[in-house]
């Protein structure tokens, strides 16, 4: 791994306050691994105080690609979909992400989607850019390790893994690619991390609520409608998790995602936590989630774009 320069402790800590007004973002999203990116996407589209600066395919693999470049590919052709529901622009907005994973902590995967996240966090002002992570942390590790110097300039949310003090640290998007998730955890780059298990686990809706709230609100809502009732052959008594929005709530109110100051977890080869270093650097990670504060300000901000 590439030597990162370190931060001071008051910069660390003034980058990791909770944003307050608008702030300027980017996502890193496997947008067709299931639905929920979609639903992360359209809201962060729909937030005032959120500057989408761009939007970056994530690689995955599971049933719903046939590899990593493949679940890229399949994510970039659903950003442009979403994008075009949304009437906004893709150009300049949208760029495909790395096909393949990291194939060790210091060797990054070039890409479009790196490329534009270190030229975008190189040239941003005063204030940091938020890069809001919905997947395998691939583009942004290997933006990490190609310009070790943007530690700096950027906040990384990012939804995966689980808590510190859980068995194990397995989980979808973190074990995708191990590899990115060390240098993340191991660069010193100020870190917003959102866990699965008791935190963003919690953001659960179901089909009646989808088809108060969602359903009717403009062609992005019947088609978040749509994917959601897809998904599952049989909604008695079930209830689906939409996770990322949990990333684009935290840079809305940080409030609605409560976060504590601790040292970053290190994490092991065979995907566990190692026991706690107190000496490490500090990152943010959320311990709860404001459910229905959260999903009401999405329904509001859907109800509002359609006139409904």
């Amino acid at each position: 791994m590439p030597e990162f320069p370190t931060l001071s402790p008051e910069r660390r800590l003034a980058l990791l306050e909770p944003p307050q007004g608008p702030v300027s973002v980017v996502l890193d999203t496997d947008t067709y691994n299931e639905i929920d990116d979609q639903f992360a996407l359209v809201y962060a589209l729909l937030v005032d105080t959120l500057s989408v600066e761009a939007v970056y395919a994530a690689p995955f693999h599971n049933q719903r690609s046939t590899g990593p470049a493949d679940g890229m590919e399949r994510s970039y052709q659903e950003i442009l979909r979403i994008l075009d529901f949304m009437q906004h622009p893709a150009d300049g907005l949208a760029f495909r992400g790395a096909e393949r994973y990291l194939p060790t902590d210091k060797t990054p995967v070039a890409s479009p989607a790196a490329e534009d996240l270190v030229r975008r966090a190189r040239a941003a002002g005063p204030e940091p850019l938020y890069v809001l992570a919905l997947g395998a942390i691939t583009n942004v590790a290997s933006a990490l390790l190609m310009a070790p110097d943007i530690v700096d300039k950027v906040v990384v949310v990012w939804l995966g893994g689980q808590p510190w003090y859980w068995p194990t640290a397995r989980e979808f998007n973190l074990q995708q690619d191990v590899a990115a998730a060390q240098v993340l955890f191991d660069s010193g780059v100020p870190l917003v991390h959102v866990p699965c298990k008791n935190v963003a686990e919690h953001l659960r809706s179901t089909l009646p609520e989808m088809a108060t709230y969602v359903k009717g609100r403009g062609r992005v809502g019947d088609y978040l409608y749509t994917i959601f009732e897809d998904y599952h052959p049989d909604h008695f008594a079930y209830s689906k998790v939409i996770w990322d929005i949990s990333t684009v709530a935290y840079v809305t109110n940080p409030e609605w995602i409560p976060t504590e100051l601790r040292p970053a977890p290190i994490l092991r080869d065979d995907v566990t936590w190692a026991p706690e270093d107190p000496q490490r650097h500090v990152i943010r990670q959320a311990y709860d989630v404001r459910r229905d504060a959260v999903f009401g300000d999405l329904f509001r901000r859907l109800a509002a774009r359609s006139g409904a």
